[in-house]
């Protein structure tokens, strides 16, 4: 039997997208692909911790790394003895790069000037799916590495994103998440400037049976009057807003060239919560940024209770050489850390504070893997009991156990096209201990959305029962 590909994807959403597409392009090869992720140092050790157990747990497969730490510094991964090939970010979705047997094959992402929908056949492994709609930045934050792996923004045209969705929705899916680098720079690159909110009003147009939309993290001075709008009036967007704040202190935010101010956040966070008051704030914040001192240190932490962040993001520091926050004065590690470790107990403090406010309440909940929890719109974690009629959770929604990918296909798009998956049955659960195929529906139907009753909570997830 022919051992199929193997996907360790780390980092960012945008990369669990990509790897679905990787999945497709592999499909049927003795291989393991490591899609890494460079937005720290401790990312990158991530990623060769990974290579070598991936060759310590398939010493036959060839091992290909790609993502944005390959792309950065595809020498480094290429010199590592279990490493066979470094692919970069541009060419891990080319089909071609796939039947190529350079050792590096690593352009210069800076040159790529467009982006594809980097479509997938189906997310197997996922109850949600992400849909790439924007790569790149082509904004500069002293701290981030990412554009160097990542190149200049640059959008996906809409046609190709609904199109993209529309498939999704049909194959079953109830949610889907959109993705990129730097979100809310959706479109100027595109004929007529669309903006991101003209994007998401198009698809929740076009694609009417789409229950659920999410979109990833946003830069929120760049959230105009119609993506607010939307984000506050749309029930079909999720009561989730995940904003990249990074810090609470003026002065470090403009060392961080950030675009936006202290007072900028608050606003926009009050503004949120006021037209629609379930809304889930997310953060992500950085300790210990060069120069930082207790005060500033201070203002960042008060930044939690005061925007009210749920689901926070912490990182200590880490300083990526070719970075201008590299040469500026840095904070010892041992105070980044303890920073860190501050930041994420008062963040855990107020996230256990808004479960304990949920209890009592019902949520819609997309039923996930292994079929006993899931996520509700506000992204809080709930769980249930394990069902008294069946021995273990059982996905209904098919399953794929194989893919052929047509050697016709130049393109990501022809290779989405291209591709002919084979399904088996699902379960069936009526003749399981007696049960009936019926009951305990959140229990057994992994990528259903299904109303939970809020019990209870242990300060990290909710616990509820099937409404």
């Amino acid at each position: 039997m022919t051992v199929g590909p193997h996907i360790i994807s780390l980092g960012c959403r945008l990369n669990i997208a990509e790897s679905e597409a990787i999945r497709t392009l592999t499909a049927g090869r003795d291989m393991v692909v490591i899609n890494s992720c460079a937005v720290t140092n401790g990312a990158v050790a991530e990623t060769r911790k990974a290579i070598r157990r991936a060759r310590a747990d398939r010493p036959g497969a060839q091992i290909v790394v790609t993502g944005c730490a390959a792309q950065i510094d595809p020498k480094s991964f290429a010199a590592m003895p279990e490493v066979d090939r470094v692919i970069g970010n541009a060419e891990k979705l080319l089909p071609e790069s796939w039947q190529s047997s350079d050792a590096i094959l690593v352009g210069d992402i800076q040159r790529v000037r467009d982006t594809a929908p980097h479509l997938a056949p189906a997310f197997s492994a996922h109850a949600r799916a992400f849909v790439e709609v924007q790569n790149g930045c082509a904004h500069r934050c002293t701290f981030c590495i990412i554009p160097y792996g990542r190149g200049n923004s640059r959008s996906v045209p809409a046609g190709a994103v609904i199109d993209r969705i529309s498939a999704l929705v049909d194959a079953g899916h109830r949610e889907i998440v959109l993705t990129g680098v730097d979100l809310t720079s959706y479109g100027p690159d595109l004929p007529g400037a669309p903006t991101l909110g003209l994007l998401v009003e198009r698809i929740l147009h076009h694609v009417p049976a789409l229950d659920r939309l999410r979109l990833s993290s946003l830069d929120g001075i760049e959230i105009d009057d119609r993506l607010f709008a939307i984000l506050t009036q749309e029930p079909r967007i999720m009561p989730h807003v995940h904003l990249s704040l990074q810090a609470g202190n003026d002065m470090i935010l403009k060392r961080m060239k950030r675009r936006h101010a202290r007072a900028e956040s608050l606003a926009l966070v009050e503004r949120l919560k006021t037209a629609r008051p379930d809304i889930a704030i997310g953060a992500d914040l950085i300790a210990g940024f060069p120069t930082e001192d207790d005060a500033m240190f201070a203002d960042t932490l008060a930044l939690i209770d005061d925007c009210d962040v749920v689901h926070a993001h912490i990182f200590p520091y880490s300083e990526r050489d070719g970075t201008p926050a590299a040469r500026m004065p840095q904070v010892p590690m041992p105070v980044r850390k303890s920073r860190a470790a501050l930041l994420r107990a008062a963040a855990a403090r107020r996230k256990a504070a808004w479960l304990a406010s949920l209890v009592g309440t019902t949520q819609d909940v997309l039923v996930e893997r292994p079929g006993d929890r899931g996520h509700a719109g506000n992204f809080a974690e709930v769980r249930w009991p394990p069902s008294s009629e069946t021995d273990s959770p059982l996905p209904v929604r098919p399953e794929p156990v194989e893919g052929h990918l047509s050697t016709q296909a130049t393109s990501p798009a022809e290779s989405s096209a291209s591709t002919v998956m084979r399904w088996k049955r699902p379960p069936d659960v009526s003749s399981r201990a007696g049960g009936s195929a019926t009951s305990s529906p959140a229990r057994t139907e992994v990528g259903r959305v299904h109303r939970i009753h809020i019990s209870a909570t242990d300060g990290k997830t909710l616990t509820g029962t099937p409404a």
